[in-house]
């Protein structure tokens, strides 16, 4: 096979992988809880806790999380700890975060 082809397989992958985690972020509680993530690993109760939303919707939102990659899960006992298996999610949040916090400031300017 040559190199073009590989690339351009390669590049289709990314593609759909990259609509899996953009899908997987389209909810304000799933990104709720990778941004409580991004300071490091939690357990699914204090996750509970911190969103204020029922077992059955926490468990949801992480296996959604988990099956697009983005969420890793461990037990420790009785206890389910999560964690963000691709670091860099903290980053592409962050960065996403920033530009809509500067496109709403410069819309509020424009405003008044």
């Amino acid at each position: 096979m040559s190199a073009g082809i590989v690339k351009a397989s390669n590049s289709k992958e990314v593609f759909e992988r990259q609509a899996r985690i953009c899908q997987a972020f389209a909810h304000p509680a799933r990104l709720q809880i990778l941004d409580l993530l991004g300071s490091g690993e939690q357990g699914v109760s204090t996750l509970q806790e911190s969103l204020g939303i029922s077992k059955t919707r926490i468990s949801q939102h992480l296996t959604i999380l988990k099956s697009s990659g983005v969420l890793a899960t461990r037990r420790n006992g009785k206890q389910v700890l999560c964690s963000l298996a691709i670091p860099e999610v903290k980053q592409a949040c962050e960065l996403i975060r920033k530009v809509l916090e500067a496109h709403i400031a410069q819309s509020q300017r424009l405003i008044e």
